[in-house]
């Protein structure tokens, strides 16, 4: 038979048959797939297995990383000053008079705890002083705060004078209480005091004006009342700001409480500094600051606790 060659137009329309079944959507079993070694390239053996293992293993490490980054990070600071300071002691390049070293320093501590000294002055120090004076200012500190900062009204009258209190140091203010109320245990307790109410209402009242007016707004048009505003929109977006001036408000509370009782104490842990200073006894005055030193520590660490727990809800730059 004869082949009859086709011409441009039957060229052309099996070309776009073609096409048009290539578009086509498959119905049958597709096409297998090419393999890397069609195009020159090596398979990759074992590469998935290697890179989830690896994958684990690193998640691994940073779980133990951040199981111990708290609370043992914070304390390696100090742990590595410790340690230095005793080797510099024993070395002899401390005087003895001037920087005991911290074996000395604890040895002394325990003397004074068999003796019955130490317990009773940690008592009335922490729970007759700092504890009382902490109370009183943080319930002060929260409730102008949240007065002030809810009203305009709170505002205009606490702010200024908060404000005037802010720039008075601890020690300024120990005249005017031995003025006022003598030389007993109530002025150690109003200055404890002051030192934890002011820090407490200025970011207590920052927090509260500063929560996003948009989450506001979104509550209020949702039909929230007043109440259900303050409670659930109000509060929540201040609970970091509140951490903050707990911080400050405890910090400085111990300032107060090293103020306080270096007015004619005649128990307490200052009075324990001042007996060594009278009678030349550099360890007793060095467990003092040590103790004092302890008590800012641990408040840190229950205020970072506090944020723990109150802050899950507020995901937050996480240091690398």
């Amino acid at each position: 038979m004869m082949q009859v060659n086709p011409g441009p137009i039957a060229a052309a329309g099996i070309a776009t048959a073609s096409s048009r079944a290539a578009d086509a959507p498959m119905t049958g079993t597709p096409p297998p797939m090419l393999s890397p070694t069609t195009y020159g390239l090596a398979p990759a053996q074992g590469r998935e297995v290697f890179l989830a293992s690896d994958a684990r293993r690193v998640s691994a490490v940073s779980r133990w990383r951040k199981r111990l980054s708290w609370p043992l990070g914070i304390y390696t600071t100090p742990v590595a000053i410790l340690i230095t300071w005793q080797v510099l002691a024993e070395a002899g390049l401390l005087s003895p008079t001037a920087a005991p070293a911290p074996t000395v320093i604890a040895r002394t501590g325990w003397q004074l705890w068999q003796q019955g000294v130490l317990g009773p002055d940690l008592e009335i120090s922490l729970v007759h002083r700092a504890a009382l004076g902490l109370l009183l200012g943080l319930g002060a500190g929260i409730v102008t705060g949240v007065i002030g900062g809810l009203l305009r009204s709170g505002e205009n009258l606490f702010n200024g004078i908060v404000q005037i209190l802010n720039t008075i140091p601890i020690l300024a203010i120990l005249p005017v209480m031995i003025v006022w109320f003598g030389i007993d245990e109530l002025p150690k307790v109003l200055i404890i005091a002051f030192g934890a109410f002011v820090p407490m209402y200025l970011n207590l009242f920052a927090a509260i004006r500063s929560v996003d007016q948009r989450l506001v707004e979104m509550a209020r048009t949702t039909g929230a009342g007043r109440w259900r505003l303050v409670t659930r929109v109000m509060f929540p977006g201040a609970l970091p700001g509140f951490l903050v001036g707990l911080r400050f408000s405890l910090a400085f509370s111990i300032l107060g409480l090293v103020a306080a009782e270096t007015l004619n104490a005649n128990s307490g842990i200052g009075f324990l500094i001042t007996n060594g200073q009278t009678y030349m006894q550099p360890d007793q005055v060095w467990l003092g600051l040590v103790i004092y030193a302890i008590l800012g520590l641990l408040a840190d660490q229950f205020v970072r606790l506090l944020q723990r727990v109150l802050l899950r809800w507020r995901p937050g730059y996480e240091a690398a």
